[in-house]
């Protein structure tokens, strides 16, 4: 078992940054690539960034609404991953969740993730 412990969300405006953690505990981190994703009200999970166990090879959402402006990266020594997001919109708005999977390869369907955090709101004003 792997316990995911978001944080670091709240409420900012067009333009802002935020950084959200994901603290892991129980088996060991390092094993699991870890992804982040985000849900809106009356929307579907959708992904938003994976990053291998070994911190290499960070993978986006293809849309151009995440790449260039968040950065997702981990920390295995702590324990934690992170997802740096900056010039934030409101469409970013959302619940964001960190995930771990122990599936090979780049993995964006939420189906494929084995462990989740209850998520961190992030709202986002004009």
């Amino acid at each position: 078992q792997v316990q995911l412990v978001e944080s670091g969300g709240g409420l900012v405006q067009a333009g802002g940054s935020l950084r959200l953690s994901c603290a892991a505990s129980g088996r060991t981190f390092s094993m699991y690539a870890m992804g982040w994703f985000r849900q809106a009200p009356g929307k579907e999970r959708e992904f938003v960034a994976t990053i291998r166990w070994s911190g290499d090879n960070p993978y986006y959402a293809d849309s151009d609404s995440v790449k260039g402006r968040f950065t997702i990266s981990r920390d295995n020594a702590q324990n934690t991953g992170y997802l740096q997001m900056n010039s934030l919109k409101p469409e970013d708005t959302a619940v964001y969740y960190c995930a771990a999977t122990g599936a090979v390869g780049i993995t964006t369907r939420p189906t494929r993730y084995d462990y989740w955090g209850q998520g961190t709101q992030v709202t986002v004003s004009s």
